[in-house]
């Protein structure tokens, strides 16, 4: 296994660049550790591999995505992201406490937050739909970065009209939170919501516009028409 970490490694260090590493930083408040290596390529190496992690049992997996987790490098965290949910099928609904570990040990920026929701913890919730009600713990959660999983690993399923009354249930939890990363995550929940209930995600912003941070509010209703939108953004 450790020699599987050391030629990805490897392989990622020889298609670094400097221009896509100060590109990639100029995304973030604070500097980020990575690489420099383009999505795509890092698409590229994680399947490359994929073949010889799925050879591994479950508790091998584990271990495998923490090793890359624990170097705190995105483009590593990133190809976790990208095996998990070809792997989904070995794992049981109680391995969702092994991602809320994750999160609350390695993710430490809005990038591999978003890459390992939108991916491996939405895959996840896919084939277990009775383990949304881990995310609306995640949205009670101290952890910001638990709060922020909480509402982005439904954006996927909230662009297809899914999960409605969970997504208003989690975005209750957060509608008050002062952290700008979690009023970000769930503005574009309800942004991607309204794409198949604009009337919902309307009238949900319209009651409770003036406690609604400005932030999640603006995310909120980027997708609304403009005559509706106006009305949503009065504070009076």
């Amino acid at each position: 296994m450790n020699t599987l970490v050391q030629k990805i490694r490897t392989e990622l260090k020889t298609n670094a660049d400097e221009k896509t590493k100060q590109s990639f930083q100029r995304f973030f408040k604070k500097p980020v550790k990575c690489y420099g290596v383009k999505t795509r390529i890092v698409g590229k190496i994680a399947k490359e591999y994929l073949q010889e992690v799925k050879k591994l049992n479950k508790k091998e997996i584990f271990s495998f995505c923490e090793k890359l987790y624990a170097s705190d490098y995105c483009e590593e965290a990133f190809i976790v992201s990208y095996w998990i949910p070809n792997l989904v099928d070995q794992f049981e609904p109680i391995d969702m406490g092994i991602f809320e570990n994750w999160i609350k040990k390695y993710i430490n920026n809005w990038a591999k937050c978003d890459s390992f929701c939108n991916h491996s913890v939405w895959r996840f919730i896919e084939k277990y739909p009775e383990c949304i009600k881990e995310l609306k713990k995640w949205s009670k959660s101290d952890n910001c970065w638990l709060k922020r999983a909480a509402a982005v690993s439904l954006i996927i399923p909230a662009k297809k009209g899914k999960f409605l009354a969970d997504i208003l249930e989690i975005t209750d939890n957060l509608l008050l939170d002062k952290e700008d990363m979690v009023q970000k995550g769930y503005g574009w929940l309800l942004k991607e919501a309204s794409r198949c209930h604009q009337q919902e995600i309307f009238e949900y912003v319209v009651k409770n516009r003036k406690i609604m941070p400005r932030t999640a509010l603006r995310y909120a209703v980027e997708l609304i028409p403009k005559t509706l939108k106006s009305r949503a953004m009065e504070r009076d």
